[in-house]
């Protein structure tokens, strides 16, 4: 099991340093952004190869992670056309000057690579275990595909909203707080967050489920450190209104809003 994870390192670094030429020839580190949905796909399909007879439940996970991943990287790439490089990388981009295109390489392009890989282990680790005999389904897996689906359903409403929100003119400068966006001011974090642990429930009832601080690192990073508080961090001096959605709405897990603020 070492070498195939060793081995999927190789390829997820090696994918990602071909992503990262093309991010210097076009100028657009943010080209990084649709590519993190597609890098798990890449994951569970290479693990999937490298099985003799992939039961059902490798199975499952493959498709499932295609699914989000796909369209993750689908509505990122929507999301992002003709809107040039995302102010972050841009931010770096004129603060290392020259040497941006090196750093670059290892604090995003090589940083996400590894940070996927870790995260994916349950569906690699999953594959190593898979026997090709039948599965004896478990409640583990309806739990897990259960939590998947709220994820996935999470992420997609919620992703669906915010574009249609933006698309109208008179929204500008305004903050969503309708919809899901009404209980979580991040459904889509907590979207993500439903579907690796519901990924990470079907891989434990396949024998992984050593793995649990992959999901664990997820979370870490979607509550504390690029999700919720990165984007959060200056948003309240570009949008004021935003001050007032986040007296009155849950930060992650959703929740009625409080009206008692103010």
């Amino acid at each position: 099991m070492i070498a195939l994870v060793a081995a999927n390192l190789g390829i997820v670094l090696a994918a990602m340093t071909l992503l990262w030429l093309v991010s210097l020839a076009i100028r657009d580190a943010s080209i990084i952004d649709p590519a993190w949905g597609l890098g798990f796909v890449l994951l569970a399909w290479v693990s999937l190869g490298r099985v003799e007879t992939p039961d059902q439940r490798t199975w499952l996970l493959v498709i499932f992670t295609t699914i989000w991943g796909v369209r993750l990287a689908g509505y990122l790439f929507w999301r992002n056309l003709g809107q040039g490089e995302d102010r972050r990388y841009g931010e770096m981009r004129q603060h290392h000057g020259a040497r941006f295109a090196w750093v670059s390489l290892v604090t995003v392009f090589w940083l996400q690579a590894v940070i996927l890989w870790f995260v994916a282990l349950p569906l690699q680790c999953a594959a190593f275990y898979a026997s090709g005999e039948p599965v004896a389904w478990s409640g583990l897996d309806l739990l897990g595909g259960a939590l998947w689906l709220l994820g996935l359903a999470f992420e997609s409403i919620g992703d669906v909203q915010l574009a249609r929100f933006k698309a109208d003119p008179t929204n500008a400068g305004q903050v969503l707080d309708r919809g899901l966006w009404r209980y979580t001011r991040h459904p889509n974090y907590f979207g993500d967050f439903c579907v690796w642990w519901g990924l990470y429930l079907i891989a434990t009832a396949g024998g992984a489920g050593l793995t649990v601080l992959s999901p664990l690192l997820m979370s870490l990073l979607l509550m504390r450190v690029s999700g919720v508080t990165l984007l959060e961090k200056t948003i309240t001096e570009r949008r004021p209104a935003y001050r007032d959605y986040m007296a009155r709405t849950n930060a992650f897990f959703p929740g009625p809003p409080r009206s008692n603020v103010g």
